[in-house]
């Protein structure tokens, strides 16, 4: 019987950080860790303020090889040179946006706890599809992305997916037979040392 691989870690960006502290934070979790991936997720919608950072992120990641997708932002992708976009609204520009950034470009897709949305995402070009929250938290209208989801997805659909929001050492135990990704972000920016937390985190993976 083939060995199950381990997920992958896809980082998260807190969505609102420092310039003039996070890129090394960042860098130092990059330089200690196997990362496939990060996404900026600023909440900002100031311009010149995303720039600044999409620029700054985009040294730390590409001098190591990591791809950096901006969230939502399509058309700050070229622009800053960034490798592709994360879409927060389901499979809605999928097709739209993989016409506009090409074939070469990642185009990721956040799909709630919607299998019928994240199979659209899938069918529209997506390259990953993004299910969570995973656990109970505050933030949204509390609908969470179930076990049985991932579980579904894995055996039914080529398509990788991520499991984000709110991970804890239970989900990821129970998640990680059945996700490729994990989305990891304040679950380790809100520790001193997220390196660190990152590796702790890490030893609940199956």
């Amino acid at each position: 019987m083939a060995e199950i691989e381990q997920p992958q870690i896809y980082l998260i960006t807190p969505s609102e950080f420092e310039l003039s502290d996070f890129p090394n934070r960042l860098a130092a979790v990059l330089d200690a860790h196997e990362i496939a991936c990060v996404r900026l997720a600023l909440a900002s919608h100031d311009e010149d303020r995303i720039s600044r950072a999409g620029d700054a992120l985009r040294e730390v990641t590409h001098a190591r090889d990591v791809a950096l997708v901006i969230e939502n932002h399509i058309l700050m992708v070229e622009r800053l040179g960034l490798d592709g976009v994360h879409l927060a609204d389901g499979s809605r520009l999928v097709r739209k946006t993989r016409k506009a950034l090409g074939a070469d470009a990642i185009v990721g897709a956040f799909c709630g706890a919607s299998r019928h949305d994240g199979m659209n995402a899938g069918e529209a070009g997506a390259d990953y599809v993004s299910f969570g929250p995973v656990g109970a938290t505050d933030l949204g209208d509390g609908t969470v992305a179930e076990t049985e989801l991932f579980q579904w997805w894995s055996e039914m659909i080529e398509v990788p997916v991520v499991a984000e929001g709110a991970l804890n050492a239970d989900t990821i135990r129970t998640l990680s037979p059945f996700t490729d990704f994990f989305g990891i972000g304040d679950e380790i920016w809100s520790q001193d040392d997220a390196a660190k937390a990152l590796t702790d985190l890490k030893t609940h993976f199956a």
